[in-house]
């Protein structure tokens, strides 16, 4: 007596494997890092740099900041610099000269939930400078030029502006420990019952994918009849 070989639905299997698809793009939680960021002014507004100041040869009139802070994102996403990105309001009064570029410097040191253990921002407000500086010279450059000491670590990463932080450089921190200071106050707030779960987009996802499956089970069960 033969046996009759069950088999499994070609669309019970394609609803599977989208809901594991689901589950294995659920975002990892990032970690947050303490560090020093580093921007480029551009019309009056920030935008991320995309070399790092030791390379990068700003031109003559350029604006510069740099902001301390813990950031979930390191990118476009991290904190800006409190002050505005305005060459004027910074060189403004500084006369230009021969030979030199002027390059103005926004240094913010952050707040006090942002800065290491023991430690305090050397000062709440933002700091501003413009540099003076030979015409091929690096935004590193024009940055110790009025704000050092500057530390690096041995893959050239920023450390620290005027010594501050006295240690440590891009180091990772805890998601469990209490959110940054420099947060932004319109993110979100957090489910009633806390935690980090899922997103409702995911179980959405999952719950139509359950759908889907059901509905599957069901066409190939209709089938045999």
């Amino acid at each position: 007596m033969s046996r009759r070989r069950s088999r499994v639905p070609v669309g019970l299997l394609a609803v599977l494997g989208l809901l594991l698809a689901l589950f294995a793009a659920s975002p990892a939680l990032a970690a947050s890092y303490r560090y020093w960021s580093f921007w480029e002014g551009t019309g009056g507004k920030w935008g991320y740099a995309t070399q790092g100041p030791s390379t990068a040869r700003p031109a003559d009139g350029a604006t510069l900041g740099f902001r301390f802070s813990v950031s979930k994102d390191a990118g476009a996403e991290a904190a800006q610099p409190r002050a505005g990105a305005d060459f004027e309001s910074v060189c403004g009064s500084t006369a230009a000269a021969e030979g030199r570029k002027r390059v103005a410097l926004v240094v913010d040191f952050g707040l006090p939930g942002d800065a290491p253990a023991g430690e305090t921002p050397p000062q709440e407000a933002p700091r501003t400078a413009c540099a003076q500086v030979a015409p091929e010279a690096t935004a590193a450059e024009a940055l110790a030029s009025v704000a050092k000491p500057l530390r690096y670590n041995g893959a050239a990463l920023l450390c620290a502006i005027s010594g501050y932080p006295k240690s440590g450089c891009g180091e990772p921190i805890a998601d469990e420990a209490r959110p940054s200071a420099s947060a932004s106050a319109t993110a979100a707030a957090p489910s009633p019952g806390g935690g980090s779960g899922p997103s409702a987009g995911l179980l959405a996802g999952v719950a139509a994918v359950a759908a889907l499956g059901a509905a599957a089970v069901w066409q190939s069960r209709r089938r045999r009849r």
